[in-house]
């Protein structure tokens, strides 16, 4: 963008223009300016200058404008965010903990699940993930997050440069939250036409949405059981091929919408289509803390919180800044992780005498048995760590069956030691 623009200059409004009343800043604008001629346009908030003259495409990129200026605004507020609670300060839900640093650690495991009792830390724990996330390579300026080097990963126009031999400019970032509210629209999900641009310069902008931004990153839903039938459609068809397309207004676009997708909710306040259910690679199921000291300790703790969220945070930086490097050990050694062909053998055989439909259940429990290996600093898996993940991987797959009244976690532990033994 720069070398488009010339020399620019960004200036960002310091932090005490924001709002007293409000945690959020108020809107700001950060301006680009050179000798050429300007058109001043206004996406989300940010006011940018366009450039006139330029030669335009029949489709153009909203976002490839403002997606460095967003990098810089973000960095700049970073400061006035509301305080996330430390990860490693969560007492108990190690279940859950444990599904969510897998995922973190391969993608490729599909997402979690998180269903349990209300008020008990489902969506603090999904949250205070975002400090233990490690750092990507992206193109720069894409507003995909394009990988650089793996296909499978890049937007259309990144492809067209590499075929090109252009060279990339490439940039770290962390892996990105995106948080999905119940209310979104199907325009804002999956990205839509910008009328302005449409209707002042005659050309066919698009701008990207959430699965957009959420490419490559997480995509978080909370209350997933309570979601719009026409939202579940989307996330279905974006988890199925990996790829968002957008049919709207004229406009044919495709891009990556490869995300690891966390669901949480109260299963009494609804069941989720089983479709949905299907699409993610794990299962946790999250209780009530019974134990009177515990509950305690973690009244005591949310006090310290309240109190002084700075403090807190930094007591628990050390065990963090552990976590973190744990999870960026594991993610680089976890190519080299094996499992031996008698252990695959015994996996595929608790699905088949469990009557699990479809052979995903086999692929994730691999996966995740993989990915919880690396983290324990191993290169074998071993039954024990088969053992750990199973139930996690299994027992959302399992027929329903309203007269069985053992809980489906069981049923699968139960077949692993036959199975195992």
């Amino acid at each position: 963008m720069a070398s488009a623009l010339g020399t620019s200059s960004i200036a960002v409004l310091p932090s005490r223009y924001f709002s007293s009343s409000s945690s959020k800043p108020s809107i700001h604008t950060l301006s680009l300016t050179s000798g050429q001629n300007y058109g001043r346009k206004f996406y989300g908030g940010i006011g940018i200058h366009g450039i006139k003259g330029r030669a335009q495409l029949s489709v153009t990129n909203v976002a490839t404008e403002v997606n460095s200026v967003e990098q810089a605004q973000s960095i700049a507020s970073k400061e006035s965010q509301r305080p996330v609670y430390p990860f490693s300060a969560i007492v108990g839900q190690d279940e859950m903990k444990l599904c969510l640093l897998l995922n973190v650690i391969d993608p490729k495991i599909g997402g979690v699940m998180i269903m349990g009792d209300r008020g008990t830390g489902k969506s603090t724990t999904v949250r205070s993930l975002v400090d233990l996330l490690p750092e990507i390579k992206v193109v720069a300026g894409d507003p995909y997050n394009s990988d650089p080097q793996d296909p499978e990963f890049m937007g259309v126009e990144v492809r067209e440069r590499v075929l090109q031999g252009e060279e990339l400019s490439v940039v770290l970032t962390k892996i990105n939250m995106v948080d999905l509210p119940l209310g979104a629209t199907e325009d804002r999900v999956c990205g839509t036409i910008d009328i302005e641009k449409a209707l002042t310069e005659g050309v066919k902008a698009f701008e990207p949405g959430l699965l957009a931004k959420a490419n490559r990153g997480i995509l978080y839903v909370d209350e997933v059981n309570l979601l719009d039938d026409h939202l579940v459609d989307v996330l279905l068809d974006s988890a199925a091929s990996g790829w968002n397309t957008v049919e709207r207004e004229g406009i044919s676009i495709s891009h990556p919408a490869r995300f690891i997708l966390i669901g949480s909710g109260n299963p009494e306040e609804g069941e989720l289509r089983p479709q949905l259910l299907d699409r993610f690679g794990m299962h946790a199921q999250v209780g009530t803390v019974r134990d009177a000291e515990l509950r305690v300790k973690i009244v005591e703790e949310r006090g310290r919180f309240d109190k002084n969220p700075k403090e807190f945070r930094d007591s628990y930086k050390a065990e963090q800044e552990k976590l973190q490097q744990q999870i960026t050990s594991a993610r680089s050694v976890l190519s080299s992780v094996q499992i031996d062909q008698d252990l695959k053998v015994k996996i595929s055989k608790v699905c088949a005498e469990l009557n699990v439909d479809g052979l995903r259940g086999d692929i994730v429990t691999n996966r995740a048995a993989k990915a919880l290996a690396a983290l324990k600093g191993r290169d074998n898996v071993s039954a024990e760590d088969i053992a750990t993940v199973i139930p996690n991987c299994l027992r959302h797959r399992l027929r329903k069956d309203p007269l069985e009244s053992i809980d489906s976690g069981l049923l699968v532990t139960e077949k692993f030691y036959e199975v195992f033994s």
